[in-house]
Parts: structure tokens; C-alpha cells; sequence
């Protein structure tokens, strides 16, 4: 007879494991909300952005498009570059929860489903039930959504040049994202490298430099990514440190 799988789905369990993640989106979204007031958007719209995106890289890059004046397309095939990530560990995901979660749950669901969140519920032993993961997501979006408000409505009583420092606060998140795995992996080094390569091109460069901030962001993504994929493959029996190299 086979033995019944475990099912985690305590919603004071969720709660709890999601307060760090909470506290940490908090933080960023500080930033986020007094760099899209001092962009020129209302404290309204940037908290709505926050409260149907929940995806840090994608409003960040999504703000520059909105200021620049980005046609439509360009900022959805952006935010589809940029996020498609997300389509991936929701199918992951999906197989660790429940069989009794219905379909309308899932679609609820996956649209909390950040890296982060995605990390502490995959760690979790056993199937995954809604209320658990309803109390995970609760805290990190109440952190998100009320950190956004709490930057648009600061930015909006701060000096301008306090307000536009804060724009320095995202460039250091990103650093203290890409620098741990990059001193570890000459692949994820090499593959940064390059994509910081392809944007000073299309920065300076005058063939280049009058394609759109949205596009060039798309190409160098797409150019960086495949290269590094194509020249170190990820396999299951050994890192691609050495190979990582060529790039």
C-alpha cells in the first residue's frame, strides 16, 4: 500500500515563511515608488503598477519605457523578455501542489509567484495546499504594494534632488544580485560581461545608438543569454566554470 504524500497547508506557516521575503520587497519598492513619482508618474499609478505587476526587474524596466514614451509593443515584448522566467517555475511549481487545488487557484496563485516565493515553496516537503500558499504570498505583496507607497509618497514630499538620489538604490540591488554568483561561475561572469559589452555598444555606438532603450534591452538579454547558453550548456555531472571562459 502506498503511503500518503504529505501536504503543507497551514496558513500561519506561509505567513511566517513569507515576513523575510516581505521585508526584503520592502526595501526595494521604497525605491521603486520614489523613482516613478520623481519620473513624473501620481502616487496612484505607481502603486497600481506594484499592485498588478509584483516583479522588480520588469517595473524598473517598464518605468524607463513609460518616461521615454515607448510605443505599446515595445513594452510588452519587453516585459516579456524580462519576465518570462515566471512561466517556467510556475509550471515547476505546479508539481509540487496539491491534487485538491482547483484550476482557478492555480491562475490565482501564479500571478504571486516571484523568484522568491518560488524558492521558499519548492523548498517545502511535500505538496503544497492554497492555504499555505496564500499566507506565503500575503506579506511579500502587502511589503511590495505598501513599499511602493510609502517611496511615491515620500518622493513626492522630498526635495528633487533627494527624491532622483534614491535612483542609485536599484543599481545596487542589482550588483548585490549578479556579484555573488558571478565570483563564483566564470560563465554567469562572462555572460554579464558581454551583456554590459552589447549595451555600452548601443549606447555609444552611432549605428546603433538610435535603436530604443526597450529593443536594445531585449537584444542584449536574448544576444547574452543564448551565446552563454550555447558556448557553457548547464548539465547534471559538472559545472561550465572552465568552459565559461570563452566567453
Amino acid at each position: 500500500m502506498e503511503e500518503t504524500q504529505t501536504v503543507q497547508n497551514h496558513f500561519a506557516k506561509g505567513l511566517r515563511d513569507g515576513v523575510p521575503i516581505g521585508l526584503g520587497y520592502l526595501s526595494v519598492s521604497v525605491t521603486f515608488g520614489v523613482m516613478a513619482v520623481a519620473a513624473g508618474l501620481p502616487v496612484w499609478a505607481a502603486v497600481l503598477i506594484s499592485m498588478t505587476n509584483l516583479t522588480s526587474a520588469g517595473q524598473f524596466a517598464g518605468l524607463s519605457l513609460i518616461t521615454s514614451g515607448a510605443p505599446l509593443f515595445e513594452m510588452a515584448l519587453t516585459q516579456f523578455v524580462v519576465n518570462i522566467r515566471y512561466s517556467l517555475m510556475s509550471l515547476s511549481l505546479s508539481q509540487k501542489l496539491s491534487g485538491s487545488i482547483r484550476t482557478v487557484d492555480r491562475i490565482f496563485l501564479s500571478f504571486f509567484n516571484t523568484d522568491e516565493i518560488f524558492a521558499v515553496a519548492s523548498m517545502q516537503q511535500g505538496a503544497l495546499g492554497r492555504r499555505y500558499l496564500c499566507g506565503l504570498a500575503l506579506i511579500p505583496y502587502l511589503g511590495w504594494s505598501g513599499g511602493t507607497l510609502l517611496g511615491a509618497v515620500a518622493a513626492s514630499l522630498l526635495p528633487e534632488r533627494v527624491a532622483s538620489a534614491f535612483g542609485i538604490a536599484i543599481y545596487g540591488m542589482f550588483l548585490a544580485i549578479i556579484v555573488p554568483p558571478a565570483k563564483h561561475n566564470r560563465a554567469v561572469l562572462g555572460v554579464i560581461l558581454l551583456a554590459v559589452a552589447l549595451s555600452g555598444l548601443f549606447r555609444w555606438l552611432p549605428a546603433l545608438s538610435g535603436v530604443s532603450s526597450g529593443f536594445a534591452m531585449i537584444i542584449c538579454a536574448v544576444v547574452a543569454s543564448a551565446l552563454g547558453a550555447l558556448l557553457c550548456p548547464v548539465t547534471n555531472d559538472e559545472p561550465c566554470e572552465e568552459r565559461g571562459a570563452a566567453l
